[in-house]
């Protein structure tokens, strides 16, 4: 069974709101020093919770049509409290668009039960998959999924999960739009709450 999750987001100008050129850390850009590039190095235990940083995407209404071409795979094991659940992400794409950078991918449950709900967010109460992040390791900056304004109540813009845990076989699509890594980045790195870190990720 396939699921999509979207998220309507109304319009944000990019002026005022993260996406201002020549600002540093704006557009959900974090630039990792010390520890933090060893952090990049050597990741945290996937699912640790991380709070987002603010960005001002452009208008991002739907998830974007999912591509058939899978770029990268993982399977991982999670231990939780009703037992162990086994589940496999596929990332069909990751393209860059101006000033903004949208991953795509795919969830299948392969055992047990999944947690989609809270597991992919920042934390318990976040239903989203804002707890991804893209890793340059090269120029050690993290970038979080960018949200549509800059105080407390503002949303990710990206899949919300909320209620969802899949079962065997069951699959999601799932998206979320990021400041977009300068030209020369190629490549990075993907990290997902309960999955792990996927490596040399392409742009395109």
């Amino acid at each position: 069974m396939r699921k999509t999750f979207a998220l309507a987001v109304a319009a944000v100008a990019l002026t005022g709101c993260g996406l201002v050129p020549n600002t540093a850390g704006t557009g959900g850009q974090e630039k990792q020093t010390g520890a933090a590039t060893a952090q990049t190095e050597n990741p945290p235990p996937a699912g640790t919770p991380d709070p987002a940083e603010s960005a001002a995407p452009a208008e991002q209404r739907s998830a974007p049509p999912q591509s058939d071409k899978i770029i990268a795979t993982r399977e991982a094991r999670v231990e939780g409290s009703d037992g162990a659940t086994k589940v496999r992400v596929e990332i069909t794409g990751l393209l860059r668009q101006g000033k903004t950078a949208t991953l795509n991918w795919t969830v299948t449950g392969l055992s047990g039960s999944f947690n989609l709900h809270n597991g992919m967010g920042t934390g318990v109460w976040d239903f989203s998959v804002g707890g991804v992040s893209l890793i340059d390791p090269v120029n050690a900056k993290r970038y979080r999924v960018a949200r549509n304004g800059t105080d407390d109540k503002a949303q990710c813009v990206c899949s919300k999960t909320q209620g969802e845990f899949l079962n065997e076989d069951e699959s999601a699509s799932l998206y979320a739009v990021f400041a977009a890594p300068p030209a020369d980045v190629t490549t990075i790195n993907v990290e997902m709450p309960q999955v792990g870190v996927f490596t040399d990720v392409p742009i395109s």
